[in-house]
């Protein structure tokens, strides 16, 4: 029987948010005490979503940022993000991070305080293979987990038990029902709740153990011994090509500055819906690029912490 979804899920607002605020770096100017954000994702057909996601990091205000990608992305990518480390991995015949590219990806794991793990990873099965050592690795770091990385957590969730906590998952609809649970379209009755966010979240959150952004036209958070949170902001372009891989960026960024798992999802969830509706006042509802989101962050934060 799937757990009982929260009755009443904490709507986020900015006074909401306001209240667990982000690390306060005062008048730090190294790059070092704002974190280091790695990347690890793209693929030889999708090397922007790296590059949205690296990018998005940096505009969350993280220090440093490496991304490691497949080599015949790495030269362009690291032409496109000049302020990046990019690092060139082996790859697969299909143009996939290689299984055997740990050996070079753990030490930067390692060093790294949040790791964005699967962004842009089109070879589910060699991406998966990757994430039982990359969780080994882990320093403190805290993990995020996007997309292609996401039908292995669904098979095992036991490989982010040794996170103990510290990762966050963020799938949509489609791809929550690689996680499995209520409401994944693993049979259960649909005359049940299960079709109910509050259920598929409250039971993807006892499964795996971490922070889960359920991501649809409203985004649904949850942490295990925590209540279910409802973010509303946005609008309807926010449903573009890209868009997703912004939004791990900027819970990367937020987690490399010090802010908790929690804390940095249910920022960066608000901070992506207001860097929507700050697009879709310029150009419409529709029609604005994943890309144009990222300049509109940094004045985005700046209005909710004020």
């Amino acid at each position: 029987m799937p757990p009982s979804p929260p009755a009443d899920p904490t709507v986020v607002t900015p006074a909401v948010l306001r209240a667990m605020p982000l690390p306060d770096h005062g008048d730090a100017t190294s790059k070092h005490e704002r974190g280091q954000v790695l990347v690890v994702g793209g693929a030889a057909s999708t090397p922007g979503a790296a590059l949205l996601a690296g990018i998005a990091a940096l505009r969350a205000g993280a220090g440093k940022l490496q991304v490691a990608t497949v080599a015949s992305a790495a030269t362009g990518l690291a032409l496109a993000v000049p302020e990046a480390g990019v690092i060139a991995l082996p790859e697969t015949s299909s143009g996939a991070i290689a299984p055997e590219a740990a050996s070079e990806l753990l030490p930067l794991v390692a060093s790294a305080d949040a790791v964005l793990f699967g962004t842009g990873a089109m070879d589910a099965e060699a991406t998966g293979a990757l994430l039982g050592p990359v969780v080994g690795a882990l320093d403190g770091a805290v993990l995020v987990v996007d997309a292609g990385a996401l039908p292995a957590v669904g098979d095992d969730p036991s490989l982010l038990a040794p996170t103990r906590g510290r990762a966050v998952v963020m799938p949509n609809p489609g791809e929550m029902a690689a996680l499995g649970g209520a409401g994944s379209g693993d049979g259960a009755d649909s005359d049940s709740d299960s079709d109910d966010p509050r259920t598929r979240l409250a039971a993807a959150v006892e499964r795996l153990g971490v922070v889960v952004a359920l991501r649809d036209a409203d985004t649904w958070v949850s942490a295990p011994g925590e209540r279910a949170w409802l973010d509303q902001s946005g609008n309807p372009g926010l449903a573009t090509s890209g868009s997703g891989d912004v939004l791990g960026g900027l819970i990367a960024g937020l987690a490399a500055r010090g802010a908790p798992p929690l804390t940095a999802t249910l920022w960066a969830v608000h901070l992506h819906g207001a860097a929507g509706d700050r697009c879709a006042a310029r150009f419409g509802d529709l029609g604005y690029l994943a890309r144009e989101l990222l300049a509109e962050v940094p004045r985005a934060m700046r209005v909710l912490r004020a």
